[in-house]
């Protein structure tokens, strides 16, 4: 988990003289908008005794995340500073996570068993194991849990450049790993072009499926791969398509066109949760691109990291997604 710090929009971060705080990371960011959408959700990570590790645990506990496994260790908790777009200016992420209470802990830290027990889905992020050796230690600990209490294992990419290139790191085999013992990834053709070493001929949902089919081809486990394709018109106004793909076919949605965006962070872990609230329910993979889709188009109108939604606001955007779909 992470606390974020960011100006005001158009505020340059070395000219700010105020930040605001949000709590968020991207599993924290699942788990939040699941509960809230009434799926049970609980978290396994590492929080410093103080008052900033407090916060965040009350920031889960607030969107109806089970605490009860969370461990409270030595450390602090890792920062991000977020420069918001603004106009023709692009935004920026600073990072400063180094020493925090997670990147410090072993993985006899967690009641990995305890948490697992009667769960029906663990969802990790790529982005841990970037954090360097450790953070591979503690998701391969995870990994290995759920694979031993049968427990299905869902892996969001979030690949992450800057974190893998600050150590000697070999994303490709560690993600490669990781995949091999999921049963759903997020992530489309460039991450699995990345994991496979090849490039893609076509374009668009031609070339999605082709990755798709060779990912089902190179990790059997997989049964189902959940990607999203963004056109940016500009920094307040983009274009936002869902896509689900089985080992036997491939579901895409039509654009949503998004104007006034006031967060665009956080939206891929909104995309997931809508996706997992749906999957876990039985959907079929369409009605999952679907609510995937609607809650990343939501979390574009709400600032911070995490978003809250419920079912029935969730339901109410599939009802006049008429009126936005281009």
């Amino acid at each position: 988990m992470l606390i974020r710090l960011s100006p005001p929009a158009g505020v340059p971060l070395a000219q700010a003289g105020a930040l605001d705080l949000a709590v968020g990371g991207a599993e924290a960011n699942v788990a939040a908008a699941l509960a809230s959408l009434g799926t049970p959700a609980r978290m396994i990570t590492a929080l410093p005794d103080n008052p900033l590790g407090r916060k965040a645990r009350a920031a889960l506990g607030a969107a109806g995340v089970d605490t009860r496994f969370l461990a409270f260790g030595e450390g602090r908790i890792a920062l991000y500073f977020l420069e918001p777009p603004a106009g023709p200016r692009g935004g920026r992420v600073t990072y400063d996570r180094a020493g925090s209470a997670f990147a410090q802990a072993e993985p006899g830290d967690f009641d990995f068993a305890g948490a697992l027990s009667g769960a029906r889905l663990l969802h990790v992020s790529g982005i841990t194991p970037a954090l360097g050796p450790q953070g591979c230690a503690l998701i391969r600990a995870a990994v290995q849990a759920a694979r031993a209490a049968e427990v299905p294992v869902c892996l969001d990419g979030n690949y992450r450049a800057n974190l893998w290139e600050a150590w000697d790191s070999d994303p490709r085999a560690v993600l490669t790993e990781l995949v091999g013992a999921a049963q759903i990834l997020f992530g489309n053709h460039r991450d699995i072009s990345l994991l496979l070493g090849r490039e893609f001929s076509g374009e668009g949902a031609d070339r999605r499926r082709e990755a798709a089919e060779a990912a089902f081809a190179a990790f059997p486990n997989l049964g189902t791969i959940a990607s999203t394709a963004r056109h940016v018109v500009d920094g307040g106004h983009h274009r936002l398509a869902a896509r689900i793909d089985t080992p036997e076919a491939g579901w895409q949605t039509e654009e949503v066109d998004i104007t006034g965006i006031v967060d665009r962070i956080g939206t891929g872990d909104a995309f997931a949760a809508g996706v997992l609230h749906r999957l876990l329910a039985g959907a079929a993979p369409r009605e999952c691109a679907e609510a995937g889709l609607a809650l990343a188009a939501l979390k574009h109108g709400v600032r911070g990291d995490m978003m809250l939604a419920s079912e029935r606001e969730l339901a109410e955007f599939d009802a006049g997604a008429s009126d936005v779909r281009r």
